[in-house]
């Protein structure tokens, strides 16, 4: 099982990474969020283990991120913040589990693979087909006719908001909220490349259009005739 730990401290960090190593946890590191959304757009982790208070982005937004971008991935936050609505916000914002510093080692252990049991007893890798076009979550593939669309870390991120969206109109703000995070500013023309960017790729290049632009509202994925 290949793991994903988010912290920034370097003495818990070895310790997380040490304790989940001798678990039998195949494990990657990194010290930022910013950094994590890399990982996570380039490999498909099985679980990932966040500290919430991290510099920059916090854990929190980071999994706000990828929860917009289509990611399931299982996450298990740990934090020093003990209040019940420090719990219930990461929990509200996409964590499947939420453990108060400080923690057991076993027990980070025994949470992180009781998610797994439940991400597999849930069907976590799903396969979601619309027209010719073809998403595999869990391998992060997107193919039309048979052949894989080579996608950015942004394009991905778009692309998966409106998977998840099928048939849905996405407004800007929850583009902006997927790609670049909350708390980004980022103009409406940014918006347009990124969309236009994403239509080249996995549009323009095939006889079936599934994305269409409505006008003042935002953009729509879906089958012809749906």
């Amino acid at each position: 099982m290949h793991i994903l730990v988010v912290e920034d401290e370097p003495k818990t960090a070895r310790h997380l990474d040490r304790g989940l190593r001798e678990a039998g946890f195949e494990i990657q590191a990194c010290p930022s969020a910013e950094q994590g959304l890399i990982a996570c757009a380039n490999h498909a982790f099985d679980a990932l283990v966040l500290d919430v208070m991290l510099p920059g982005m916090s854990g929190l937004e980071m999994v706000h991120r990828l929860r917009n971008s289509g990611v399931t991935t299982p996450v298990l936050f740990l934090s020093a913040k003990d209040a019940t609505e420090d719990r219930i916000r990461g929990l509200n914002e996409g964590g499947d589990d939420y453990l108060v510093k400080p923690y057991s080692l076993p027990e980070v252990v025994a949470r992180l693979r009781a998610l797994l049991r439940r991400g597999s007893q849930a069907g976590i890798a799903k396969r979601v087909q619309i027209a010719d076009l073809v998403w595999e979550p869990a391998s992060r593939r997107i193919s039309r006719m048979g052949k894989r669309v080579d996608l950015t870390p942004k394009e991905y991120a778009l692309a998966t908001l409106l998977l998840s969206h099928q048939g849905e109109v996405v407004s800007r703000n929850q583009i902006i909220q997927a790609v670049w995070g909350l708390s980004t500013s980022v103009d409406g023309n940014s918006v347009d490349v990124q969309v236009l960017r994403l239509r080249k790729k996995l549009d323009d290049p095939f006889e079936t259009k599934l994305i269409r632009t409505l006008r003042g509202v935002g953009i729509v994925l879906e089958a012809p005739g749906a």
